[in-house]
C-alpha cells in the first residue's frame, strides 16, 4: 500500500481527520475483538457443557471432557503459526488487509463449526472435522487480537493511549458476554432440543458479525506509524529474523506478562464453569451467567485499568491485576467447591473482571510499546500466541486432567491458577516501563532503557 493513500501521522485531537480516523480504527478494533472473543467463548462454553455428547459420544464422559477441550486447545496450537504468518505480512504490507484477512478466516471457520454433523452422524469424521475448523480458527485468531492492539496503539494519543488502547478490549468483554448470555439461554432447553439443533444457531450467527466487521475495515486508513515507515523507506524485509534474532529478550518478558492473564482467563471463563457444572454438580446455567457478570465488569475495568496505567504506569497496573489472581487462587477455587451458585458466580466475577482484566487493560498499550515499529506486529503476534498455547491452551486440557485424576479436588487447580499469576508477577519485575513511548522509534524498549542506563 503506498503512503499517499494511507492517513498522515497527525497527532492532533482536534484535527478533525486524525478524530474520525481514531474512531474508526477504535470501531474496527471494537467488532474484530468482539468476533474472536464471541467464537472463542462460544467454543470454550460448548467445548465445557456440550461438545463432549456432541463429538465423543462414544467415550466415558471423563474422557469425552478432556478429548473436548483438547479440541479447544487445538486453535491455540494453529494460532502462533497464524501470528508468525500475518504477523510477517502486517510489518511488511501494513496492518489494515491483513485484519480483513484475518476476521474472514476466523469467523469463516466459526460458522462452520455450526453446519458440522455429530459423531452418531458421520462417526470419526464428525470430531476430525471440528479439529480442522477449530485450526483454521486459531490460525486466524494468531493475528486478529495483535493487529487490533498494535493498530489502537499506534492510532492512540500519547498521553492516554493505554485508556484509548484498551477501548476495543471491550470489544472482547461485548464477545464474551454475547456468547455466555447465548448458552445461558441455552443451557435452559430441554437437552434433546440444545443437543439436537439448537447448539447451532450462535455458530452460524456468527456471519452477522463478519459482516458488519468486513464493512467497518474496508474504511479504515493505514497505521499511521506504519505510514512513517513507509516514507523513510525502513520497512522490515525480514521482520521475522529481527525479532527472533533481536527481540528475543521483550518476546520472553511478553510470554511471561502473559501467563497469568491469558491462562487465568480461560480457567475461569472455561475450566471453571466444567468444574462447577460437571464435578460440583452446580446447574449449567450458573457458569455462563457467571462468565456474563464477569464481562460486565470487564467492560468499565479493561479502559479503566488502561486509564490507570496513563497516570500510575503500565507495570505497576499489571503487578496489581498478577497479585489480585495469586491471592485468589487458593480461596477462589476452594469456594467454588462448595457448590453454592451464588460462590461460583462471584469467585469468577472478581477473579476476571478485576484480576484478569486490570492486566488485560495494561497490556492493551504495553504490549505494542516493547516492540520498534519495524517489527511492532509481528513481536505482539509472537509474544501473543505463543503464550497462548502455553497458558490457555493447555488451561483446559490440562485443568480437565487434574479433574480426572485427583477426583475432583480443588487444590492443583488452585495451585495450577496460582504459578501462573506468580510468572506474571514475577515478570513484571523484569519488565521495563513503557508509558508515553515514541512508537515511531526502531527500537525496542528493552534496548532504549539498556542505552539510557549506560548513559546515566
Amino acid at each position: 500500500m503506498s503512503s499517499s493513500a494511507a492517513t498522515p501521522p497527525v497527532r492532533g485531537a482536534d484535527d478533525p481527520e486524525y478524530a474520525a480516523n481514531l474512531r474508526r480504527a477504535t470501531l474496527a478494533s471494537s467488532v474484530g475483538s468482539a468476533l474472536e472473543y464471541f467464537d472463542f467463548a462460544l467454543y470454550g462454553l460448548a467445548s465445557a457443557l456440550i461438545f463432549s455428547k456432541l463429538f465423543f459420544s462414544n467415550l466415558d464422559p471423563s474422557t469425552a471432557l478432556v478429548a473436548s477441550f483438547a479440541t479447544f486447545g487445538v486453535g491455540f496450537v494453529a494460532r502462533p503459526l497464524g501470528g508468525l504468518f500475518f504477523g510477517t505480512i502486517g510489518d511488511r504490507i501494513g496492518r489494515k488487509w491483513v485484519l480483513i484477512s484475518t476476521v474472514l478466516l476466523m469467523g469463516g471457520a466459526s460458522t462452520l463449526v455450526g453446519a458440522l454433523p455429530t459423531y452418531d452422524t458421520i462417526g470419526i469424521w464428525a470430531p476430525i472435522l471440528l479439529v480442522v475448523l477449530r485450526l483454521l480458527q486459531g490460525f486466524g485468531a494468531g493475528a486478529e487480537q495483535a493487529g487490533a492492539t498494535v493498530l489502537m496503539a499506534e492510532y492512540s494519543p500519547v498521553k492516554r493511549r493505554g485508556f484509548f488502547a484498551a477501548l476495543p478490549f471491550i470489544g472482547i468483554q461485548a464477545g464474551t458476554l454475547l456468547a455466555a448470555l447465548t448458552f445461558a439461554y441455552l443451557g435452559g432447553l430441554p437437552e434433546d432440543v440444545l443437543l439436537g439443533w439448537a447448539w447451532r444457531v450462535p455458530f452460524l450467527a456468527s456471519v452477522v458479525l463478519i459482516l458488519v466487521a468486513l464493512f467497518i475495515r474496508l474504511r479504515l486508513r493505514e497505521s499511521p506509524t506504519f505510514v512513517v515507515l513507509e516514507k523513510q523507506e525502513q520497512v522490515a524485509e525480514r521482520p521475522l529474523r529481527e525479532v527472533f534474532g533481536h527481540s528475543l529478550p521483550s518476546v520472553l518478558r511478553g510470554i511471561g506478562l502473559r501467563m497469568g492473564e491469558n491462562g487465568g482467563s480461560y480457567l475461569f471463563n472455561s475450566l471453571a464453569v466444567a468444574y462447577a457444572t460437571g464435578t460440583v454438580m452446580v446447574d449449567r446455567s450458573i457458569g455462563p451467567v457467571a462468565v456474563a457478570v464477569a464481562s460486565l465488569i470487564g467492560m468499565v475495568s479493561v479502559p479503566f485499568a488502561g486509564h490507570l496505567s496513563d497516570r500510575f504506569g503500565r507495570v505497576p497496573v499489571y503487578r496489581f491485576g498478577a497479585a489480585v489472581l495469586l491471592l485468589l487462587a487458593f480461596p477462589g477455587w476452594w469456594l467454588i467447591s462448595l457448590g453454592q451458585a451464588w460462590l461460583v458466580i462471584v469467585v469468577i466475577a472478581v477473579a476476571i473482571g478485576f484480576g484478569v482484566n486490570t492486566m488485560l487493560g495494561a497490556q492493551c498499550a504495553m504490549l505494542p510499546e516493547m516492540f520498534g515499529n519495524r517489527h511492532r506486529y509481528l513481536g505482539v503476534a509472537v509474544a501473543r500466541e505463543f503464550s497462548a498455547v502455553i497458558a490457555g491452551g493447555l488451561a483446559g486440557v490440562l485443568g480437565a486432567i487434574l479433574i480426572a485424576e485427583f477426583d475432583g479436588s480443588w487444590v492443583p487447580l488452585a495451585i495450577y491458577t496460582a504459578v501462573l499469576a506468580a510468572i506474571t508477577l514475577g515478570t513484571t519485575f523484569l519488565a521495563t516501563e513503557t508509558r508515553a513511548r515514541d512508537l515511531t522509534s526502531v527500537e525496542d524498549a528493552l534496548d532504549e532503557h539498556r542505552l539510557a542506563v549506560a548513559g546515566r
